[in-house]
């Protein structure tokens, strides 16, 4: 038997890219929600990223595993009504009246911040003094962010409404992570992953069937649709791949910390391509909840990435 390191540093790039992805994927979104109904961008962005996560699922899909259930099949769509379905219409409504700089901090950042709040309120994990404290930096973090947001000379209550969405949209992605563990007890995180995907797609597609009744689709710029197929392809169906591959190599708290690295992206992404910025109020909220959120995180402390073992002869099958 031998004991060794399988995935070296790939599985941290895989992250990264992930990462990268995720954070470009506000400042596109932002594009298309600028030419087309919210609730329409969200279904081409889902829609489309469904049809590629089940292009996947055939290409790598393996045998030996169990049958997929009805009620495994039942558990994720129903993880898709809220991480997919009502998390985008907020998260869209929100953008078409926010900066996409607000959305890259505040979904990425709140999101394992209300995660970590719900697991030490009911008695799942413990608050340490540096939860506590990171909690407590972040709340203070947002609230300034918040005012910040309200304040914007010329901005009137749009972006604070927009940032406001944002928020509830990061507390149903919160809520969606918690409910992954029950999802995952009997179904592949890919087939989970397609089928809680395709099960908010056709919401959407539902819910935006008037909206996009009213479209005058051949007005939209050509520039636009490329970003449509970025989103779908890249911060949808990609990148959730990518994260899953991460989470089975070094574990989901190395992964989860890979996170942070999305509002750095998606604020760098704004400033580039839209010309979007902070105010000084909203600058040094920002940065509060940023180190805040870290701290209540991490607790101070990086995790240990796992080591795989294999055996030897290996099984024909790789994990």
């Amino acid at each position: 038997m031998a004991s060794t390191e399988t995935s070296g540093t790939r599985p941290y790039l895989l992250l990264v890219t992930t990462m990268l992805l995720w954070g470009s994927g506000f400042s596109a979104s932002k594009v298309i929600v600028d030419h087309l109904p919210h609730s329409v961008v969200a279904t081409l962005r889902f829609g489309g990223g469904a049809l590629a996560l089940l292009v996947a699922l055939r290409l790598f899909r393996q045998g030996g595993g169990r049958r997929t259930s009805a009620r495994d099949w039942a558990r994720a769509a129903g993880a898709g009504v809220l991480g997919v379905f009502v998390y985008n219409l907020l998260f869209f409504w929100g953008l078409s009246l926010a900066p996409a700089i607000d959305g890259s901090t505040i979904v990425p950042v709140m999101s394992p911040v209300l995660t970590t709040t719900f697991l030490l309120v009911t008695g799942r994990e413990r608050a340490s003094a540096a939860r506590v404290a990171g909690l407590a930096t972040g709340a203070a973090g947002a609230v300034i962010f918040f005012v910040g947001s309200g304040g914007e000379a010329g901005a009137g209550q749009g972006r604070l409404a927009g940032d406001l969405l944002f928020l509830l949209s990061a507390g149903c992605w919160a809520a969606f992570t918690l409910s992954g563990r029950r999802v995952l007890a009997g179904i592949e995180p890919l087939k989970a992953t397609t089928y809680a995907t395709l099960s908010g797609s056709v919401l959407l597609g539902i819910y935006s069937a008037p909206s996009a009744a009213g479209v005058v689709w051949h007005d939209v710029p050509a520039y636009v649709w490329l970003n449509v197929a970025f989103v779908a392809l890249g911060p949808t169906a990609v990148a959730n791949l990518l994260y899953y591959r991460g989470i089975r190599d070094v574990g989901p708290a190395s992964a989860s910390i890979m996170m942070f690295l999305v509002p750095v992206v998606g604020t760098t992404c704004s400033a580039l391509f839209l010309g979007e910025s902070f105010g000084t109020v909203q600058a040094a909220g920002a940065a509060v909840l940023l180190v805040g959120a870290v701290l209540a995180v991490t607790q101070g402390r990086l995790p240990v990435r796992r080591r795989n073992v294999v055996r030897e002869p290996a099984s024909p099958r790789r994990s």
